[in-house]
């Protein structure tokens, strides 16, 4: 990288720093002396004359008679006292952070950038003072204070806690929205310090390892702009995030820049742009760009192939794919195990999955271990054809190989199982997995339990989660109530009730989910006495039934005939919750129409219009049957 002669003046004509235009605006003659005032110490460990920055906010810029007060009160003293203490080998700021404590209020970010700038021959010094600061003393120092130390240990050659002060700058004026361009601050340091321009390829970098991909390619245009040829290394850094995030004219606007300003590309950009190229899906393009690879030096190497051989793949072109299979041998560039993965994973894309498992062998046979991915491969593929068989000898052959399933491949069976309405033998395969001593995520068993909860095995799922709870499993309130809601339909009511009490003594409070399931089933099995306890319990808690619970409730009354408990729950649910449910209101007054007791239906309409219930046609109806079942019953009497 070079540094450009006119860096300053161009920030200048572009305005970029509010500052630096304020300094513009000055009168000439005092242009040079505010930028660079000197400021002369006997104790400077600097072996250069060092310049200080001008500080607008500062005591001795408000106040004419500061430099008048008694020494122990004057801000530039804790400069000189820190300054010694760091002069000293055991660079004793512990202790001298009691003896100056009053001395710390005036402790800000000027002087910060004070003493940094006196100690950026010694960067040890530096760095030490600058975490002295942050870490024990709580002050938070400016993007300027920060900017100095990066420049400090960037021209130090120390990379390595230059990236993470740069990264934690980065991440920090994220977190407080600041406006303030870091890029920018960086400038107008180098005025004052001893700076070497890598620093901002290691921005460059810096953005685009936090996620900030536009941030870096910003800095990458400023960088260029401002007249400083960035490495290669960032280059391809940026384009890599860039190609990530899909931002295929930005990646085509960093390599154009890399050629315009001499900084000449590498087998790796190379192969990142291909990769570009392959998502754009123009193959014309590509042949183009690796023609032009070729012409600049560079054979496709072994992650071109691949790059290429996958792009074709996923578009469905098997011919050309294994066109440069075969290439690939003709140039000595010996396929891997990412090659054949790819071209194994287009057959089974296109139901060809013995043709795929024929190439594994081929794959083996030159001496290629398979890992998780190829074995995964063919197992998706056999198990999208149904053939399990196949894939319980893949599993069985790769646990014997010594390659454990993962995650993906226990999905895989189980979903593979599952689809062939085979659940019970995804059990046991689980079951068999555990005996291998093979780790089966959270998220297999609770895929496994709901789907056996769903297709009726509600023992079977219980089952499973009684076994793995020994090992530590601890299911989430969705899964219980998939369990409750599963023995709730085949009315196996005391299993359920015994795992809401689990739920209980791990304190996880049974919602809505839970208590409907429980408040149907006991309705359901003429438990509604038990039923409306739960009611309570669950209200005591803090939540509110719905309809359903209030019709389950209603309906399970009026089945046991209990036409006065059901019209009391009729009103508490309208009075307490504001629950308005027709069908409630319709089975009690069915009730009473099926017994002719127009005198309790009428009354009962008048009630529950008083709290809010409105008549229906079949309500209506109702009403009319009562009447004239009255009126039957009467006639027969006579």
């Amino acid at each position: 990288m070079k540094r450009a002669s006119s860096i300053h003046s161009i920030f200048r004509i572009r305005n970029i720093s509010t500052r630096l235009a304020g300094i513009a605006e000055s009168p000439p003659n005092n242009v040079n002396s505010l930028l660079k005032s000197s400021f002369s110490s006997s104790s400077s460990c600097s072996s250069s004359s060092l310049l200080t920055i001008p500080d607008p906010d500062s005591k001795s810029g408000l106040n004419p008679l500061y430099h008048l007060l008694p020494p122990p009160q004057n801000p530039t003293k804790i400069v000189d006292l820190i300054c010694s203490s760091l002069r000293q080998e055991n660079n004793s700021l512990s202790l001298l952070q009691n003896s100056i404590k009053g001395l710390l209020p005036h402790l800000g970010s000027h002087e910060i950038s004070r003493v940094l700038l006196r100690c950026q021959s010694d960067y040890s010094s530096a760095l030490i003072f600058f975490n002295w600061v942050k870490n024990d003393l709580g002050i938070n120092p400016t993007s300027q204070n920060y900017c100095f130390i990066l420049h400090i240990l960037a021209w130090s050659r120390k990379f390595s806690p230059a990236m993470g002060l740069l990264s934690e700058l980065i991440v920090t004026a994220k977190d407080v929205s600041t406006e303030e361009d870091i890029f920018q601050t960086l400038v107008l340091c180098t005025e004052d310090c001893n700076w070497d321009p890598v620093i901002f390829d290691m921005l460059v970098k810096a953005y685009v390892k936090a996620g900030m991909i536009l941030e870096g390619f910003s800095a990458f245009k400023n960088m260029v702009e401002i007249g400083f040829f960035p490495n290669v290394v960032s280059c391809n850094c940026l384009l890599n995030g860039l190609a990530r995030l899909n931002y295929i004219d930005r990646c085509w606007h960093v390599y154009e820049e890399m050629g315009r300003i001499g900084v000449h590309p590498n087998a790796y950009t190379f192969n990142i742009l291909i990769h570009v190229l392959c998502k754009d899906g123009d193959v014309d393009k590509v042949n183009a760009f690796i023609e032009k690879m070729e012409e600049e030096g560079f054979d496709p190497d072994v992650v071109t192939y691949n790059t290429l051989i996958n792009s074709y793949c996923r578009k469905g072109r098997l011919d050309d794919a294994f066109y440069l299979y075969k290439i690939m041998y003709r140039r000595n560039v010996i396929p891997d195990l990412v090659s054949y993965t790819a071209l194994m994973n287009g057959l089974c894309r296109q139901g060809r999955v013995r043709e795929a498992h024929q190439l594994f062998h081929r794959m083996v046979h030159r001496g290629l271990d398979p890992d998780n991915v190829t074995y995964n491969t063919l197992i998706s593929g056999y198990c999208s054809e149904g053939k399990m068989q196949e894939c319980r000898s893949l599993l069985h052959e790769m646990i014997g190989n010594g390659t454990l399933p993962d995650r993906f491949t226990c999905r895989l069976l189980v979903d593979g199982y599952q689809k062939e309405g085979k659940l019970l033998s995804a059990l046991n395969l689980v079951v068999e997995l555990q005996r291998f001593g093979v780790s089966i995520s959270h998220d297999i068993y609770d895929h496994l339990m709901v789907a056996l909860c769903r297709a009726n095995h509600p023992f079977a799922a219980k089952s499973l989660l009684e076994r793995i709870s020994e090992d530590g499993y601890v299911p989430d309130i969705i899964i219980y109530n998939e369990l409750i809601e599963s023995l709730c339909k085949f009315d196996y009511m005391a299993e359920a009730l015994v795992l809401k009490d689990n739920m209980l003594h791990i304190d996880i409070k049974p919602n809505l989910v839970t208590y409907r399931a429980l408040i149907g089933c006991l309705c359901r099995m003429n438990r509604t006495t038990e039923g409306e306890s739960l009611l309570k319990e669950m209200a005591k808690s803090g939540l509110s039934p719905d309809p359903v619970m209030c019709r389950a409730l209603v309906n399970g009354y009026c089945r046991e005939s209990n036409a006065a408990k059901a019209e009391s729950l009729l009103g508490f649910f309208a009075k307490e919750f504001q629950v308005f449910d027709s069908q409630s209101y319709n089975a009690l007054a069915k009730l009473f129409s099926e017994d002719g007791n127009v005198a309790k239906l009428l009354d009962l309409q008048d009630k529950m219009q008083k709290v809010g219930f409105l008549p229906n046609s079949l309500t209506c109806k109702y009403v009319i049957h009562g009447l004239w079942k009255s009126t039957t019953n009467g006639k027969d009497k006579l």
